[in-house]
């Protein structure tokens, strides 16, 4: 079976923006590390449907596999500086697989 590239959706209410900046300084490089991708944010997203909006930020980042996405996610030095955001910002993470390549 091929990997699929997976995608990480992160919904964020901070509650603590200096704290969150430290997380934020940390991030970019070990997700590099793990041939993460950052896609994109928004701190003004618009609920069209449904009875859960999300509110505050979110982030949407890939990886080229679920085993890369776990293997950052588990690593000691994105779970150390996680510490920052969970101190800092309330937090839902979704790992959504992308579609196999088409033959």
């Amino acid at each position: 079976m091929e990997e699929v590239k997976v995608y990480i959706i992160a919904n964020l209410q901070i509650h603590d923006a200096d704290r969150y900046r430290e997380y934020e300084k940390g991030f970019f490089p070990i997700l590099k590390k793990y041939e993460g991708e950052f896609i994109t944010f928004d701190d003004n997203i618009v609920h069209m449907e449904g009875d859960k909006p999300m509110e505050g930020r979110v982030i949407l980042l890939s990886f080229p596999s679920a085993k890369h996405a776990e293997t950052w996610y588990l690593s000691e030095d994105y779970q150390s500086l996680s510490e920052h955001r969970r101190a800092s910002v309330t937090t839902t993470l979704t790992r959504v697989s992308g579609m196999p390549p088409r033959k």
